[in-house]
């Protein structure tokens, strides 16, 4: 099975919702065990929710809009996420340790997890970041 369908957000909190909504009427479409699906929304939606909370750090109110892409091609899964947030410098994002108790702080240690690879791309017709996360299924 193939397909690529990608839809735009608000770049905001209450557009999270959406994204998961998104893309698990993507994932109904694809055969996969329900327990597979939830991993890949958990993951996307971790993912959305880095750009709002830190492509946009210190931005009161923005009209941005963030771009998310999912594609099948045979069996490989790749979503891409395009923002004009901060440029991410791929070397800084890394989680806080595990033993450090408290709220937040993990969805980067959930994507590599859940996700076969993560990667930053540059130079993507007018967006600042584009990261694209693939996973075999």
């Amino acid at each position: 099975m193939n397909l690529s369908e990608s839809k735009d957000f608000a770049v905001s909190t209450a557009s999270l919702k959406d994204v998961r909504v998104f893309c698990r009427e993507i994932f109904e479409k694809i055969n996969l065990p329900q327990e597979q699906k939830d991993e890949l929304v958990l993951a996307i939606a971790e993912a959305a929710q880095n750009i709002v909370k830190h492509g946009y750090k210190g931005v009161e109110e923005t009209n941005d809009r963030m771009e998310i892409k999912i594609s099948l091609k045979d069996k490989d899964l790749e979503i891409g996420f395009f923002d004009k947030g901060k440029a991410v410098v791929p070397e800084n994002v890394k989680h806080r340790k595990l033993d450090d108790i408290k709220p937040g702080g993990l969805g980067t240690f959930f994507i590599k997890q859940i996700m076969d690879n993560a990667v930053f791309k540059k130079d993507q017709d007018g967006w600042v970041n584009h990261l694209i996360l693939t996973k075999k299924i």
